[in-house]
């Protein structure tokens, strides 16, 4: 076993749709590991499932100094819990919004706030200052951060999945179909003309919602994207700017630094 100063930081993001576990190593991401999110999936299947993983990457698993945890999933953290016990040996922290997270939660009620959405909001902060993060998950969510380092608030809409599913299951004649970007508006057949509205559907409505955020804001700073389509969606967007896959974990481990001062 190593000493703790040069152990690693275990980090993971639990949305509704994947867990994604990062290992990060003198504060940089060595690796992410993203499995399906299960409310019923135990400590042992949790450990099952990522020690493998870590030890093809030739990543020790026993050597893990702290363990820090956003969730929007409650069930899944009793299992997570154990699993920081089975790890390290000590339970996971968790993050909650009575966390100092460098930025004012200008919300009403700060502890309905998504756990990675407070992560986004104080990472995105110190390093973009005023800004707007726009996060593909199961919702698509946008959080304000204004200049000063206030979060004010922001808007959370139906995922595009979710978006598509429900126009498979309501309307019995069309299909299921994959998100991609088509190479018109106009499709000419059903499967085109889904995947046209569901793709610049999306694409107008971050366009459209961004600008009336800033106008409302009375400020303009970079746009940054996350989650699963954020690459796909900002080919067309003109209000993206910059696109970070890993922008969650980045913020976990940003976090963990914040804490220990």
């Amino acid at each position: 076993m190593c000493d703790r100063e040069s152990k690693r930081l275990l980090v993971a993001d639990v949305g509704n749709t994947n867990v994604v576990f990062g290992v990060f190593r003198d504060q940089r991401l060595e690796a992410s590991i993203r499995v399906e999110t299960r409310r019923d999936r135990t400590a042992e299947e949790y450990h099952a499932m990522i020690v493998p993983l870590l030890q093809y990457r030739n990543i020790p698993w026993d050597q893990f100094g702290d363990f820090l945890i956003s969730s929007v999933v409650p069930p899944a953290q009793r299992a997570l819990s154990e699993l920081g016990q089975i790890l390290l040996g000590k339970a996971p922290r968790f993050v909650t919004s009575d966390m100092d997270v460098g930025v004012e939660l200008r919300y009403h009620r700060p502890q309905e706030m998504g756990a990675d959405r407070i992560v986004n909001a104080g990472y995105s902060f110190h390093r973009w200052k005023g800004c707007v993060v726009v996060d593909f998950g199961t919702a698509t969510t946008f959080d304000v951060l204004a200049p000063d380092g206030v979060y004010l608030g922001g808007c959370i809409v139906p995922g595009v999945r979710i978006s598509m599913e429900a126009l498979f299951t309501r309307a019995s004649r069309l299909p299921r179909i994959d998100v991609v970007r088509p190479d018109r508006a106009i499709g000419r057949s059903t499967e085109e003309a889904m995947q046209s509205g569901v793709y610049f559907g999306y694409v107008a409505l971050v366009d459209g919602i961004v600008e009336r955020i800033f106008a409302e804001a009375g400020f303009r700073g970079p746009v940054i994207a996350t989650g699963g389509l954020a690459s796909l969606v900002a080919q067309d967007s003109k209000a993206i700017e910059i696109v970070e896959p890993d922008l969650a974990l980045l913020g976990l481990q940003w976090l963990h630094q914040r804490r220990k001062g």
